[in-house]
């Protein structure tokens, strides 16, 4: 006998989850669909963020560089305390020498001064601060004695200088670390972008580069514009001498450089120390607002931030290590935002 039972149905829960199941489908489809592809950037779009970022790396590479300066000042300056200390060290050890056989020599003679048996067990700052000792003293002993307190005082104050900047030493570090890990990020930011590009575009860009290298390493007409001096000619001499070299951040020379580290590196070469970084070197000399007044091997900063500094070349030009994937050479000085000029 056949069955006349009616299939089981659906519940209304399954029913509901179903249909809502297939409608986010069927939306996520249509979202899918209509959906524009991310959009591939051209070739001078990638130019532009790849120059902005390398600009980026270089504000940087300021910063890191003068955490590097700063680095070696400190551990010239605790490496000195640190041979003060130990000098002194052996100063004290000889006076407290001197009065021990001061005391020996009483001591063979009948007997040593209880006041300066004291002294030998005790810390002189709290013995000497009790009035009523110093009565009990030769007028030897007390001067031996202030001798040792004073080199007491003195190693105290070295030791305590030595700890404060070995904590300065260890933050510098860690701020060192920090804006090198910033340029190698955006070093590697820009990388991206140049990944991004086909091959023929990426060719075409490098002989775009390569082109402006090229024409910017020749040597520029001075015609009849002066150097500012003796020593700016020689500065400004030795730069040219290393027109096509690479720049690498954290160079100062002889085989590659970054801004600040060719400018610093030309003028060590005419025998004039400046500040190592862009702007520490803004503040070492004379400044100069008009470009009208600038003169050859005058340094010329660049950016509100003075992230940037090139060696003035004479009409309108300057010689510099502009940024990554470029080379030493001339540019116009309008292709970036002059701030002024220095004058060592």
């Amino acid at each position: 006998m056949a069955s006349h039972r009616r299939p089981k149905q659906p519940s209304r829960t399954r029913v509901t989850v179903l249909t809502t199941a297939a409608a986010a489908a069927v939306a996520l489809s249509a979202q899918a669909a209509n959906a524009a592809p991310s959009e591939k950037l051209s070739k001078d779009e990638v130019k532009t963020k790849v120059d902005k970022l390398y600009e980026q790396a270089e504000q940087a590479t300021e910063k890191y560089n003068g955490a590097t300066e700063k680095q070696e000042k400190l551990q010239k300056e605790i490496s000195t305390i640190q041979d003060d200390v130990a000098r002194g060290q052996q100063d004290l050890n000889k006076l407290r020498d001197g009065l021990g056989a001061m005391a020996s020599a009483q001591y063979r003679s009948g007997g040593i001064d209880p006041s300066v048996q004291l002294f030998l067990s005790a810390n002189p700052d709290d013995y000497l601060d009790k009035a009523s000792t110093l009565d009990q003293l030769s007028g030897q002993q007390v001067d031996a004695l202030k001798k040792i307190q004073d080199k007491q005082r003195e190693l105290s104050q070295e030791r305590t200088e030595a700890s404060s900047k070995l904590k300065d030493l260890d933050s510098t570090r860690t701020e060192l670390k920090k804006q090198k890990q910033a340029v190698q990020n955006k070093l590697a930011e820009a990388q991206k972008l140049l990944n991004s590009l086909t091959a023929q575009e990426k060719q075409a860009l490098e002989a775009e580069q390569a082109r402006a290298n090229r024409s910017s390493q020749g040597r520029v007409d001075l015609g009849d514009v002066p150097a500012a001096s003796g020593h700016a000619s020689a500065a400004f001499a030795a730069a040219q001498s290393k027109i096509g070299t690479p720049y690498v951040y954290g160079a100062t020379g002889p085989s590659s450089f970054d801004c600040s580290g060719l400018t610093s590196w030309a003028y060590a070469q005419a025998g004039v120390s400046i500040p190592r970084t862009s702007q520490a070197q803004a503040g070492a000399g004379t400044r100069i607002y008009s470009q009208s007044d600038l003169k050859v091997g005058d340094l010329v900063l660049f950016y509100g931030d003075l992230h940037h500094v090139g060696l003035y070349a004479g009409k309108g030009m300057v010689l510099h290590a502009p940024r990554t994937g470029t080379v030493v050479r001339y540019e116009s000085i309008n292709n970036m935002p002059f701030q002024f000029g220095v004058r060592i």
